[in-house]
């Protein structure tokens, strides 16, 4: 039998960016594959209703899905904890772990880990969020001793919404926010088609770029033992933090 590799990924039922720009960045990765679960999401503000999308049980529902699949990592492909608060996404992984007994990690864990080996203090903002949304993630990047110098947000709330900005939108975003001078850059959503920009853009303005659907292909990939510099054309994050 050839020896593969599995990649889990957990995945909003309203997202349909994620999927296609998660199997095209993996493949150029030989013997690597990535496998999708969906739970309930479908809007994204601070209405309880909303936040209740994030509890943890129709989460973990979904990563045994996954572990039926004999995957090798379960990877939460979502910015939840980014207004939620960061300790979100560390107990999930440790509940995914504890039920299923495969290692996990997130979007915003990941990015997390990369703005922390970059050493970088200062970080500018790019999301569809609507405004309370995003003051709260710039707040919890605050109290982790991150500023966000420059943030902009496109005021929508359906999440299905977000996979209909045009990429466009996002290189004038992108250019707005560079104009700061940040030690980084994030496309702040998985439900963006921005992955596939952050080659391209870096090359223009000169800052690292880290979505957050390729950040969390870069922890997988980390994590299952692959090196990185494999992906090509997706940002400098898979070479320099090889």
């Amino acid at each position: 039998m050839t020896s593969r590799k599995l990649i889990g990924v957990l995945t909003p039922s309203s997202n349909t960016a994620l999927e296609p720009l998660t199997s095209t960045m993996l493949a150029g990765v030989p013997g690597v594959s990535a496998h999708f679960s969906r739970f309930p999401v479908t809007e994204i503000s601070l209405r309880d209703a909303s936040l209740r999308q994030f509890d943890d049980a129709k989460i973990l529902d979904a990563a045994r899905l996954l572990a039926d699949a004999h995957v090798d990592v379960i990877c939460w492909s979502g910015t939840s904890a980014s207004w939620l608060g960061f300790e979100r996404d560390r107990d999930l992984c440790a509940r995914i772990t504890e039920v299923t007994g495969i290692p996990a990690t997130t979007s915003v864990l990941a990015l997390n880990e990369l703005l922390q080996r970059q050493g970088a203090r200062t970080l500018a903002l790019v999301s569809p969020y609507v405004g309370d949304v995003q003051q709260r993630i710039v707040a919890n990047y605050a109290a982790s001793g991150i500023e966000v110098v420059a943030e902009r947000h496109l005021d929508l709330s359906v999440n299905f919404e977000f996979s209909e900005v045009e990429p466009d939108t996002l290189r004038t975003l992108l250019r707005d926010v560079a104009q700061s001078r940040p030690a980084a850059m994030t496309t702040l959503c998985t439900n963006l088609r921005a992955a596939q920009l952050a080659d391209e853009m870096e090359r223009e303005l000169g800052i690292p770029i880290y979505d957050s659907v390729a950040t969390v292909v870069w922890k997988a990939l980390q994590t299952i033992g692959v090196d990185t510099r494999i992906v090509r054309g997706w940002g400098r994050l898979f070479e320099e933090h090889a």
